[in-house]
This record gives structure tokens, C-alpha cells and sequence, in this order.
């Protein structure tokens, strides 16, 4: 199959608007812990998808998983591992540098260090990347799209200047810039993991090759791997949130512990990868324990509630909605499989391509949702000149790698 950089840009965006549209879904689930309904979807997205895919679009996939040397099956793994923590550590840097700064700090580490270090690691960068124009050119692209990032940090920082001091304080009451920035080069860190993971598993797609599966899916069943590892970091912690939240029955019963009040929204952050975490989930009181302290005598004075009082929880949609978002998350990555089959020797640009097109779309929606409503002049000019420098930045890539073709 021969490249086409330009089909391998267009696969990306595709993948962009998958991981930008994902969490959709999700805001149609009712009365279920956050804990509850991430490691729901999770199954879909981590589990179900990407062997169901795997599956039915490449060829003996389990005779080609077992003959994968153990090495590389371990370190495709372990890197879908670390990738989970990077998720996970991404609230932290939420609670001590806020939304706005906390998103340029992670997503610009995680862009460089995603698409920079697998050449680096192979000992390419310097011949195939410095070494020649069209690696330049994609360097520049790479460049472009960091300013981006640092333009819709900015964006975010004038809209925050927008909110009262309450909301501001409110937002970012435990502004540590030492401990923020150190946790956010962990969380940019750990989330550019998942590049080092499909790099390693390169040998995974040599075999399935072998065995006759057309170049388009030979991603497939390295994403079965990689995601392997992120549900393990995922489904540990979000068991531990279960049994300390106390919110682990809500799997199988339609009945809700809760009173029967109006469902109250909760803000969620997504992450550098779009793996979605509460701002700082520890931190953050269970519904449970809300309704303790607002007012002890009356929780001790009044009789526990019966199941009439109870709210019912629409069990059928709730799992229809997980699966729907945890689905639409998965496409992201078969997307992204895709297109970096179709950048040639230049493949490694497809993480920079992955992360200017989430926050593209990402930031549409957000668009589209008003959440910029009344963020100001300033804010808007940025984020438009954010969207534009990440724009051109996969025109720029793109071009450099149709240049890498003639070469």
C-alpha cells in the first residue's frame, strides 16, 4: 500500500472528532458515580471494541498475539500502563494549576514528548528528521501546533480572569505552581506513554502483515495491548473509588441509595488523551457525604429512606450511553491506526496530528456548548488563533510528510 499523507490527515481528524465528541454521550447518564459510569464505558472502550474490531477486520489475530515474543507484548503493555497514571495525575495538576494552564502544561508535553522521543529512542531523529527538509518542515509543523496549545492555555487564562474572584477561587482554591508543574511534566509525561506503546508494538504489526491482514488494520491488535494496560490502570482505581464512594451496587440495581432529589451536573476534566477524571477525585466529596454534612441532625433525626423514596435509575440507558461513549472514545485510536499507516517513514508526526485534532474539536464543542460564553474579547481572539495555529499545523505536517514520499 502506498502513503498518502493527505488520507493519513483526514483519518487523524476523523480520530480527532471521535475523541473530541466522545464524552457526549456520557452527560445522558443518570445518577450514577462518576467511578461507575467511566469504568462502564470503559469495558467498550478498553475491552469490547478494540478486540471485537481486531477481530473482525484482521487475520488470526489470537495465533498472531501468541506468537508476538513476550518482550514485546510486556512493554506494549506496560506503556498502556503508564499511560493510565498520566490520566489519572492529570486532576491533580487540575486541582494546583487550574483548567486553563494545566491543559497548555500537559497537552504540550504530551504532544513533544509523544512525537519526539520514538524517533529519538530509534536513533532517527537526527538523519531522517534534522537530516532532511521534509523532517524539518514537520518539526515546524510540530512547532506550530505547541503554539496552539500555549494560545488555548492563554484563551483559558483570560477566561478565567473573566469569573468572579468566588468562581476563581472556587476553580483553582489550591494554586500551587511548584507541586502543579511537577505533576503536570508526570501527567504530560505518562499520557505521551501511549506513542511509546504503539512504537513498541511494531512487531505485533510485522506479524499480523505476515498473516494476511491488509496494511489499513495492521494497528488493530497493538491497540488490544495498549488498551489492555490502560484499563488495568482504570479499572484499579476506579474499583477503589467504588468501595470508598460506596457506590459499587449501582452496577446491578435499578434502585438508587440516594434520595430522590434533581440530579445535580458534575464538572468533569478529560485529560491530555480524552481519558476523563474528577478534578481531583479524592478530593471531592461522594454524594453520600454531601448529604451528611448538610445537616447531621437532620440525617440523624429523620428515618432512612424507603425504596419509594428512592430514586429509580434507567439502568437500560445508562449502559446504552456507556457503550455509546465508550465506543466513540475507541474510534479515536482505530482512526488513528489508520492514518499513521498512511505517513510513510514519517509516522512518528501522527501523535502531533492526534493531539492538535482533539483539542480542535474538543474546543468546538465547547464552542457549541457556550462554555466560552462570556469569556471576553481577548479569550475568544486566542482561542481563534488557537484553532488556526492548529490548523495549519496539520497542513504543515502533512505537507512535510508528502514530501518524505519523493525522498
Amino acid at each position: 500500500m502506498n502513503p498518502n499523507p493527505l488520507v493519513g490527515v483526514l483519518y487523524h481528524w476523523l480520530g480527532g472528532l471521535a475523541s473530541g465528541s466522545f464524552y457526549v454521550p456520557y452527560r445522558g447518564v443518570k445518577r450514577w458515580a462518576w467511578e461507575t459510569f467511566w469504568l462502564a464505558g470503559g469495558f467498550f472502550s478498553w475491552i469490547i471494541a478494540p478486540w471485537l474490531f481486531a477481530l473482525l477486520m484482521t487475520r488470526d489475530l489470537l495465533l498472531v498475539l501468541h506468537e508476538t515474543p513476550g518482550t514485546v507484548i510486556f512493554w506494549t503493555f506496560f506503556f498502556g500502563l503508564l499511560w493510565g497514571v498520566g490520566g489519572l495525575t492529570f486532576g491533580l495538576t487540575m486541582r494546583y494549576l487550574g483548567l486553563s494552564l494545566g491543559m497548555a502544561v500537559v497537552l504540550g508535553l504530551c504532544a513533544a514528548f509523544g512525537t519526539l522521543i520514538p524517533p529519538i529512542f530509534r536513533g532517527e531523529f537526527m538523519t531522517q528528521v534534522v537530516g532532511t527538509a521534509s523532517g524539518r518542515i514537520i518539526l515546524l509543523g510540530i512547532f506550530v501546533c505547541l503554539l496552539g496549545i500555549a494560545a488555548a492555555g492563554l484563551a483559558g487564562i483570560y477566561k478565567e480572569r473573566a469569573m468572579s474572584r468566588a468562581q476563581q477561587k472556587e476553580t483553582i482554591k489550591e494554586f500551587d505552581l511548584k507541586k502543579g508543574v511537577g505533576v503536570a511534566v508526570l501527567s504530560g509525561v505518562m499520557s505521551a506513554c501511549f506513542a511509546y506503546g504503539l512504537a513498541a508494538g511494531d512487531p505485533i504489526k510485522a506479524l499480523t502483515i505476515k498473516h494476511g491482514t491488509p496494511d489499513l488494520w495492521q494497528g488493530l491488535p497493538v491497540l488490544v495491548v495498549v488498551l489492555l494496560g490502560g484499563f488495568t490502570t482504570n479499572f484499579i482505581w476506579c474499583v477503589i473509588l467504588n468501595l470508598r464512594n460506596k457506590t459499587g451496587y449501582q452496577y446491578f440495581t435499578s434502585i438508587s441509595r440516594e434520595p430522590n432529589t434533581q440530579d445535580q451536573d458534575e464538572t468533569i476534566i478529560e485529560t491530555a488523551l480524552d481519558a476523563p477524571s474528577r478534578e481531583v477525585v479524592e478530593h471531592m466529596p461522594s454524594p453520600r457525604t454531601q448529604l451528611r454534612k448538610q445537616s447531621s441532625v437532620a440525617v440523624e433525626e429523620a428515618p432512612a429512606p424507603g425504596n419509594a423514596d428512592r430514586a429509580r435509575v434507567p439502568m437500560l440507558a445508562n449502559y446504552l450511553f456507556c457503550a455509546l461513549a465508550g465506543t466513540t472514545w475507541y474510534f479515536q485510536f482505530f482512526f488513528y491506526s489508520m492514518g499513521e499507516t498512511q505517513m510513510g517513514k514519517y509516522k512518528f508526526s501522527s501523535w502531533t496530528l492526534h493531539m492538535a485534532s482533539i483539542i480542535i474539536f474538543s474546543s468546538l464543542w465547547g464552542i457549541g456548548l457556550k462554555e466560552w460564553k462570556g469569556a471576553g474579547v481577548h479569550a475568544g481572539r486566542l482561542l481563534a488563533l488557537a484553532l488556526a495555529l492548529l490548523v495549519g499545523s496539520t497542513v504543515i505536517v502533512g505537507y512535510g510528510n508528502y514530501l518524505g514520499l519523493s525522498h
